[in-house]
């Protein structure tokens, strides 16, 4: 027969493998979560965490740059140039050259950069002259670019396609690009570092706003460009090889006879810089024209003379802001608008007086926190839901000034995370008990959550949150539905198989082992043979008054045949009394319940659990299960009192007599020894977990000999029991050596005292209460017919009994 192993864990590999699989899953799912089902919803939980994250890093101070300040157009400022406070009262939609007063106050108080987060997106020929000194007008877009042109400090905006005209953007020192990369739940957490975008000559962008033509639908070809029309149709403008077009294509008129063709280009491709990475490269000295890019790190490097800056890029080419200066920090210089225009005009009006200066060496930003018109600039970012986005452009220039950048944690860096947290999560789980795995899994995540803000708000370093612990959780969750699913369900099975072999600790103990081989070994063990005295006497007794009854009552077929399974239902009641007495005791000291032989009960101690004190306990167990029959036999000795009183009276009622109780006696044989061990039987019938050998044979002929209510214990077992249990040992009395069946040489025995002083005073009792029958019954038979007929004849009537009828 092949060796059987029951594993309790179905195979020691089974949930380290399962682990496994659930880490790779999370793995794969980590690179490349928008592409799976339910990736967008991780990635927004991630970005929540972001933003918790930032909310918590405003709270405690950080490196900023000095030199960053803001002018506020605020609703103040707009009601002021409303009422003409500083010049001719203006209209919500303000003339440049008040753009161009303000640079030219900033200019005057030394600011480094101006830079405007306002659209210039097309030339103001209707805005009204500006005054430059008394009588002398220019043109208000000319005065705003002769300032960008004379200042030379001056970065404007472009912004979805919206370029500067000519006369802003060549004269300016820079443009920059404000737009913003919101993510798909509409909050502002990253910056694009760069746009590149196609620059259409001046003609090519009035005949679009003329006809409708959207620039970003435009088609260019190598020798044409395709320009669709507000009504449907499709424009085509020639090109010659260079890119150029006839600029009497364009506007539909002929050209004169003998006049060359007007060549233009029709559009170049030009890159701008963010506003704040340019406001920036201006103190830093950052060449924007020549980028590196580290496809590897996916790191984008600007140079300086002196310095370096590093970008990490995610993968649609963003980097994270961080919001180290929000709006309301002190720490920011700030002026409002119409403020800047009040020291402009005392600059002009009055020279001698002194205006209070701020902006030395500043990087000034020009935006908007006016509400409720055209020029709010508001939207959600990690702060609130509702901020002012002018401040994208100076923390993006922090940034960049004090080399502090937010850096996310690479895919290898995250692979190696989510292994790792795989690895401790799968540990927990498999090794900890229950609760204290799952304590230790929900501990493990909020000690990791911990160190994800920490390192966020020390570090700017952005460690993923929602994946590594829903992994863990995943993970967690998944090990322990195969826990109750496949490992409860096998060690039910094996509870189910020892339940009732052994005691509850021998079965916990079963299942708490990893690997349980039943399938055959040597063990030194001590084995015990319990067998249930008067058990054939009593079967014979019970059929024989059975047969007499039947007789006497003429019984016969099915009523006969009623009465003896009665009998034999009653017999095998008395004898599972006592079995059950004795297994009871069996399993309260840990052995292995082996089977019942007839009347007999077979244990061991020492496997499938191994223990050094197997003999000690085999013993214990022996003299607990004599006592408890002495006690059974005690409890049915007083029952039998009692039924011999009422039978008295069920007599002389002429009813039958109830049947005393038998009293059976217990001998136990015992021996301890190296036995082999394990299941006997067939795959596809029946196993018994049982134990044989030279010791379990001497064992039962030792059974054989104890008599009625002895314990005969073998050399090797007393040689254990003094080993483990010197009082125990002192106990045991020295027997003649015996001769038994099946070993030539004479067995040295030993008997093992069981009875107590009170057990042995109610058993003298009991023998002068038998003395004293006998003597009772052997008296003359006259004196005992008398009384007899005395205590059948009716009672003499009283005085108060009614007279008889």
């Amino acid at each position: 027969m092949r060796p059987v192993t029951f594993k309790l864990h179905i195979t020691r590999r089974t949930p380290y493998l399962l682990a496994m699989l659930v880490t790779l899953m999370v793995c794969l799912y980590s690179m490349g979560p928008e592409n799976l089902p339910g990736g967008g919803g991780l990635k927004q939980l991630e970005l929540l965490t972001f933003d918790w994250r930032v909310r918590h890093a405003a709270d405690r101070p950080a490196e900023v740059a000095p030199n960053l300040g803001y002018v506020d157009i605020s609703d103040d400022s707009i009601a002021e140039v409303a009422r003409g406070a500083h010049g001719p009262p203006l209209g919500l939609y303000w003339p440049r050259s008040i753009y161009g007063r303000i640079l030219r106050e900033l200019t005057a108080q030394g600011a480094r950069v101006v830079a405007f987060d306002v659209l210039f997106g097309e030339l103001r020929p209707d805005h009204a002259p500006f005054e430059v000194v008394k009588d002398q007008f220019v043109e208000s877009d000319e005065f705003f670019a002769a300032q960008c042109r004379t200042n030379q400090r001056a970065i404007i905006a472009a912004a979805n396609g919206i370029v500067p005209p000519a006369i802003f953007r060549t004269n300016a020192w820079r443009l920059g690009h404000i737009e913003a990369v919101k993510d798909k739940d509409g909050v502002l957490r990253r910056a694009k570092p760069y746009v590149d975008f196609r620059d259409w000559n001046e003609d090519i962008r009035d005949f679009a706003r003329i006809n409708g033509v959207k620039l970003t639908n435009a088609v260019v070809e190598p020798r044409r460009v395709k320009l669709p029309l507000s009504n449907g149709q499709v424009f085509i403008l020639r090109l010659d090889p260079q890119g150029r077009y006839d600029r009497y294509d364009l506007v539909g008129a002929r050209r004169p006879p003998g006049k060359p063709p007007v060549l233009r280009t029709a559009a170049e491709d030009r890159r701008i810089w963010n506003l704040g990475i340019v406001a920036a490269a201006r103190q830093l000295q950052l060449d924007l024209s020549k980028p590196e890019f580290d496809r590897a790190r996916n790191v984008m490097i600007l140079r300086g003379p002196n310095v370096v800056r590093e970008v990490q890029l995610d993968k649609d080419g963003c980097f994270p802001i961080d919001w180290a200066l929000p709006i309301q920090s002190r720490r920011l210089t700030k002026e409002t608008f119409h403020s800047m225009l009040e020291n402009d005009s005392t600059r002009r009006e009055s020279p001698d007086v002194r205006v209070h200066e701020i902006w030395r060496n500043k990087l000034v930003f020009i935006g908007s926190t006016a509400t409720g018109n055209d020029l709010t600039d508001r939207g959600a970012t990690p702060f609130a839901k509702e901020t002012e986005l002018v401040s994208k452009h100076w923390n993006v220039a922090n940034m960049f000034l004090t080399d502090r950048f937010i850096r996310r944690m690479s895919h290898a860096e995250e692979l190696l995370l989510l292994a790792a947290i795989g690895v401790v999560t799968t540990l927990l789980t498999l090794r900890a008990r229950a609760p204290w795995g799952t304590a230790g899994i929900l501990a493990l995540a909020g000690g990791f959550i911990l160190v994800a803000l920490v390192a966020y708000v020390r570090h700017r370093y952005w460690m993923p949150i929602v994946l590594p612990v829903a992994g863990s959780l995943l993970n967690h969750a998944v090990l322990v539905s195969y826990q109750v699913i496949f490992e409860q369900k096998e060690k039910r099975r094996i509870r189910g198989v020892f339940s009732k072999l052994v005691s509850p600790n021998v079965v916990n103990e079963l299942l708490s082992t990893e690997t349980l081989n039943l399938g055959g070994a040597r063990r030194n063990i001590t084995v015990l043979f319990a067998d249930v005295r008067g058990f054939t006497t009593l079967t014979d007794k019970n059929q024989a008054n059975a047969d007499a009854y039947v007789k006497e009552h003429n019984l016969s077929g099915a009523a006969a045949e009623a009465y003896f399974d009665e009998v034999a239902r009653e017999t095998l009641e008395t004898v599972n009394i006592y079995l059950a007495t004795i297994a009871d005791r069996i399993k309260e000291h840990d052995g292995t319940l082996d089977k019942y032989i007839g009347d007999c009960v077979m244990a061991f101690w020492g496997a499938p659990v191994a223990t050094e004190r197997h003999a000690v306990a085999c013993v214990r167990c022996a003299v607990a299960a004599q006592r408890a029959m002495w006690g059974l036999n005690e409890q049915r000795r007083q029952e039998n009192k009692l039924r011999k009183a009422e039978n008295l009276q069920r007599t002389a009622a002429g009813q039958p007599p109830r049947p005393l109780l038998d009293r059976l006696a217990l001998g136990t044989g015992i021996n301890s020894g190296v036995c082999i061990v394990g299941l006997m039987g067939s795959v596809k019938h029946i196993f018994s977990y049982t134990v044989f050998g030279r010791e379990v044979n001497l064992a039962s002929r030792l059974e054989g000999v104890s008599g009625r209510g002895r314990i005969i214990i073998g050399e090797t077992t007393l040689a254990d029991i003094q080993r483990s249990d010197t009082e125990l040992a002192k106990t045991c009395v020295a027997l003649d050596p015996v001769h038994v069946k099946g070993i030539e040489k004479e067995v040295p025995i030993y008997e093992v005292p069981w009875k107590t002083p009170e057990m042995l005073a109610i058993e003298a009792e009991e023998a002068a209460e038998k003395a004293a029958e006998k003597a009772a019954q052997s008296a003359p038979a006259e004196p005992r017919r008398a009384e007899a007929m005395i205590a059948s004849a009716p009672a003499e009537p009283r005085a108060t009994d009614s007279p008889a009828l």
